[in-house]
């Protein structure tokens, strides 16, 4: 995978965003405000924002946008966030239901403050929008719970159709990028989703450090652990302060990468420079 690949000084061609022809996107900006709602789109400065607002689609992030955590990829605020809003679901379900959407993408900040991690809010915002829009698919992206089961399962009881949690990167380089998480709770986390029979899902960036081995490594930890949908995309760093990129992988490589997670076992792969975990999410219910 290295031949192709371009050093981390300047940013490839490939990395250059095109915007769409419609670039109105108003009316999703006045909903997230009228009901003080987030997505992970703009809090995480997502580089498909444009393409997925065009087309009516979002990521919703719930419990806030402050998180408890601070992980060296991620440009989420990190500070003491305030309580949870009790009316959420039922708000956000609304909006999904103007918004008129046919599956949704759900994630949220790490809630280390509260006694069940948010499951709560999980349970009850994954039931409202099924209530509100029926006929909906949904994905929940989640955080580690610190491993409570009785979390995980608060949210499994809401039964999404995908549930994921993304390792972000490899073992040896955990500790640094993601700080307070665990390589080894994350792939706990996966399998007691799959054991409950809901399809799991999770996803890594690539440009951390990473060596080809340890991302085939990865793949085969997801695979030895019941994961079955993988997003492979370029990590790129949102500001001075996040870890800097160390190379930038070329659609020629992700390609190969995706050839090799398909023939490990994974039932679909996404991979590609600018895939994000939720991006052309609907593709993979319809590949479970």
């Amino acid at each position: 995978m290295n031949p192709e690949s371009v050093k981390p000084e300047r940013k490839p061609e490939w990395l250059r965003i095109k915007l769409p022809a419609v670039t109105d996107y108003s009316y999703i900006k006045e909903y997230l405000s009228e009901f003080n709602l987030h997505t992970i789109c703009e809090s995480g400065k997502c580089p498909n924002i444009a393409e997925c607002w065009e087309q009516k689609t979002a990521t919703f992030m719930i419990l806030g946008n402050s998180c408890t955590r601070n992980c060296r990829f991620c440009a989420v605020s990190k500070s003491k966030p305030l309580p949870p809003d009790q009316e959420e679901p039922e708000k956000l379900a609304e909006v999904i239901k103007k918004i008129k959407l046919k599956h949704c993408v759900l994630t949220s900040v790490t809630r280390d403050d509260l006694f069940d991690g948010g499951a709560g809010i999980w349970h009850d915002t994954i039931t409202a929008i099924k209530r509100k829009n029926p006929g909906i698919t949904i994905e929940a992206l989640i955080p580690d719970f610190n491993g409570n089961q009785q979390s995980l399962d608060r949210v499994i009881e809401a039964k999404p159709d995908i549930i994921s949690h993304n390792l972000e990167t490899v073992r040896r380089l955990t500790p640094k990028i993601r700080i307070k998480a665990k390589y080894q709770l994350s792939l706990d986390v996966l399998k007691h989703i799959a054991g409950s029979g809901i399809t799991s899902k999770s996803g890594i960036m690539l440009g951390l450090g990473e060596t080809p081995e340890e991302v085939f490594e990865t793949m085969d930890d997801l695979i030895a652990n019941d994961c079955r949908i993988i997003t492979i995309g370029q990590y790129l760093q949102p500001s001075k302060e996040n870890h800097p990129v160390e190379k930038y992988y070329s659609p020629a490589e992700f390609e190969q990468i995706r050839s090799i997670a398909l023939g490990k076992g994974f039932s679909f792969a996404e991979s590609g420079p600018l895939v994000r975990s939720s991006y052309h999410a609907i593709k993979h219910v319809s590949n479970r």
